[in-house]
């Protein structure tokens, strides 16, 4: 039995999330440090991404990060060498956040698998090798650069976008998310 350090995270929003840090960093201060560290990241990520995540978990370790189950899995050893180095932590954590906020609704309804159908094609390996499992969480982060930050992706990135993906481009528009604080 271990006792997590328990932090909560209240976003202006109004979306609570509770972050739940493994012991093993040592002290209250040090766990704290990581709770502040994530949890501010995770309160750039818009309100639709957020709504259903309740926990967040912390550890040491050189594993991916995961998301599903209302939860977001941190490993802060990978997190650093991998995502940080990289530059993608925000990016890393759209794409686990869809796993948690947008799977459950989207990745089996019949107009998604539909519109997927339509695309006859994929925005990644990853997607396409694990199309119900892996499909939205992969497709929305393209859906995001294009839609409300294109200047930061090249033109032929956002072409290679539109079209790969158009019907799922139209999919994402008609589902109203709520976009704060990006719009």
């Amino acid at each position: 039995t271990l006792n997590p350090y328990l932090f909560p995270a209240q976003y202006d929003d109004n979306l609570k999330i509770e972050v739940q840090v493994n012991p093993e960093f040592g002290s209250q201060e040090k766990a704290e440090i990581q709770a502040i560290k994530f949890a501010t990241v995770i309160g750039r990520l818009t309100t639709e991404l957020r709504k259903d995540v309740k926990t967040v978990w912390i550890h040491r370790g050189n594993e991916p990060f995961g998301g599903g189950n209302n939860n977001l899995l941190i490993h802060t050893d990978y997190s650093e060498k991998n995502y940080e180095e990289q530059g993608i932590l925000e990016e890393t954590f759209v794409h686990e956040a869809a796993h948690t906020s947008l799977d459950s609704y989207h990745a089996e309804s019949e107009e998604w698998l539909s519109e997927q159908t339509k695309d006859c094609n994929f925005i990644s390996d990853y997607a396409r090798d694990n199309p119900i499992r892996e499909d939205i969480a992969e497709s929305y982060l393209p859906y995001l650069a294009i839609r409300y930050r294109v200047d930061r992706i090249s033109n032929s990135l956002k072409d290679t976008i539109e079209n790969i993906m158009p019907n799922r481009i139209d999919y994402f528009d008609k589902q109203n998310f709520d976009m704060y604080p990006i719009n």
